[in-house]
């Protein structure tokens, strides 16, 4: 599949340095769009990550190790995420990371989004390539902007494999949202991987080492599960607005310690601007990328 060096009689080391934001994203797709209905395994995506390399690097997978791994991602205030039920959830999934040895990188969201986290994940990389000298760094992103890092590590000998995903579906507002990999990252990669080709691969739909690349069914969405949203989703509650930002808010539904997120665009028959904290509100469960969330929001008038 790869052009490599044999290397049969040596440790292969591996450093992995996730975009976290990019893989909460890919991770999201398979949960909620994909027909796999479940979330990426860490452990699963390692064991893929070292069969791969093992065959293109001609060693043996018990001669092909992980011996670092980072992972990078924006956060949200500890506020927002209490306001947002995700706390629990972000704790559970730097549990697994930590499981598998993964550490964790953090930079507080600005208002407009991430900044600085390609940098940071860039420079650690480099960084990490010289004192412990991988033989090959693995860089889950689909972003151009990290050719440059490619181009360095190469200079160092380090070989880079690249995990991209391209795939595409449509959202619950009928808008179609399009995920490709950066075609000059891929082409700079020693060993570039499409891995939407490998999974969605129909001769390996049965391959033990693809199957465990997915959560099994008990852990799904990281083992949390909304109450609200395994009822039907056309059922109407009722509950109060909590919070209200700009352009967003979050209800506490009735008889729910579990907030939901609703946009500006997901009420009904009232304006947003005349909706205050503490008025009661009904509504339907819907879905987002985050999880659970409430839709067809109307104001109850006492």
């Amino acid at each position: 599949m790869f052009s490599s060096a044999t290397q049969s009689n040596k440790l292969t080391k591996i450093g992995i340095f996730y975009d976290g934001n990019y893989f909460f994203h890919v991770s999201n797709y398979y949960l909620y769009q994909h027909e796999r209905k479940a979330r990426i395994s860490i452990s699963g995506l390692h064991q893929f990550i070292m069969a791969e390399i093992a065959k293109a690097e001609e060693n043996l997978q018990r001669h092909c190790r992980i011996v670092d791994a980072h992972y990078f991602r924006g956060r949200i205030s500890a506020q927002d995420a209490q306001a947002r039920d995700l706390l629990f959830k972000e704790r559970i999934f730097e549990d697994i990371l930590m499981r598998e040895g993964v550490i964790t990188h953090y930079l507080p969201l600005s208002p407009d989004g991430e900044k600085g986290i390609d940098v940071w994940l860039a420079l650690e990389a480099f960084e990490l390539a010289i004192y412990k000298k991988f033989d090959v760094s693995v860089l889950i992103a689909s972003d151009g902007d990290y050719l440059p890092l490619i181009r360095k590590l190469n200079t160092l000998g380090t070989r880079v494999m690249v995990l991209g995903w391209d795939f595409s579906f449509v959202d619950q507002n009928g808008n179609r949202r399009e995920t490709r990999t950066s075609q000059a990252i891929l082409e700079g990669a020693t060993y570039p991987v499409l891995m939407n080709s490998i999974i969605d691969n129909r001769s390996r739909r049965t391959d033990p080492l693809i199957d465990n690349l997915f959560v099994r069914e008990k852990n799904t969405d990281n083992g949390h599960h909304s109450g609200f949203f395994k009822e039907k989703t056309n059922s109407e509650y009722n509950g109060i607005v909590i919070k209200i930002k700009k352009g967003y808010g979050f209800i506490r539904p009735e008889n729910s310690d579990e907030n939901l997120f609703f946009y500006y665009r997901d009420l009904i028959d009232c304006d947003f601007n005349d909706l205050n904290e503490g008025d009661n509100v009904s509504f339907c469960i819907g879905k987002n990328d985050q999880g659970a969330c409430a839709k067809n929001v109307k104001n109850i008038i006492h």
